[in-house]
């Protein structure tokens, strides 16, 4: 996913200066896909399907190439943004800006180990962040006391952290996502399980040697109430 509307604001900081907060006109196409589709493991792949969100995690570009270097974040703070906010545009990967991601939906991307953006999803993120203090049963806590607790949560080394289970996948809440292997991730809704695949779910019944990938505190806010949106061909 080359050129497309996103928005995202900058919470985070980069090399001691904010991220910049413009925004505008994208006109050239990519040739080929970006790598800037993320999986419910945190990878970043290249792939043509689009998403309904996208975000980021500081700055992973090469401008000049439009290419990922081998930095796969340079913050904490990972956020899920609107891909259409306020009518404005933004160039994809473009110099000294953050490097625009793009989930499926926002399942995928709380798997991942993000979270919503307080400035375009400010209602979300309140309500995110109000289920995680119940989920946790604490006071109300900032955005970077979030962002450390997920970074420990989502991240093994380089890799994904996994996670047991904490009961029958039946019973997990709605929008968690389980994997079963290294390359399959199953969305949960409703006790039923859908296989995750970059262009949206197909129903699956079976899911041998599940591990959670939702870090646990997101998990938490899940199941104090907090809905995510889903790609609507879990539903089909």
């Amino acid at each position: 996913m080359g050129t497309r509307r996103v928005v995202a604001r900058a919470e985070n900081r980069q090399r001691g200066r904010p991220h910049a907060l413009g925004w505008q006109a994208q006109t050239e196409a990519s040739p080929v896909p970006l790598q800037n589709r993320v999986t419910p493991w945190g990878e970043i792949v290249a792939d043509p399907a689009r998403g309904l969100f996208t975000g980021n995690r500081g700055i992973l570009h090469d401008a000049a190439t439009r290419t990922l270097t081998r930095r796969r974040w340079t913050s904490p703070a990972w956020i899920i943004c609107l891909c259409d906010f306020r009518d404005r545009r933004r160039t994809v990967m473009a110099p000294g800006r953050w490097t625009e991601l793009f989930f499926l939906d926002e399942a995928t991307a709380l798997a991942a180990g993000h979270r919503p953006c307080f400035y375009c999803r400010r209602p979300d993120a309140l309500a995110f962040r109000a289920a995680w203090a119940q989920g946790r049963s604490e006071a109300t806590p900032r955005a970077a006391a979030m962002d450390a607790v997920l970074h420990r949560e989502r991240l093994d080394g380089r890799g994904k952290r996994l996670h047991p289970l904490p009961g029958p996948i039946g019973a997990l809440p709605d929008g968690a996502m389980v994997a079963s292997g290294p390359d399959e991730a199953f969305l949960v809704v409703g006790g039923a399980t859908f296989r995750w695949t970059l262009s949206g779910y197909t129903p699956a019944r079976v899911v041998p040697d599940a591990a959670l990938l939702t870090p646990p505190s997101t998990l938490g806010a899940l199941a104090a109430g907090y809905r995510p949106k889903l790609h609507p061909s879990f539903a089909t």
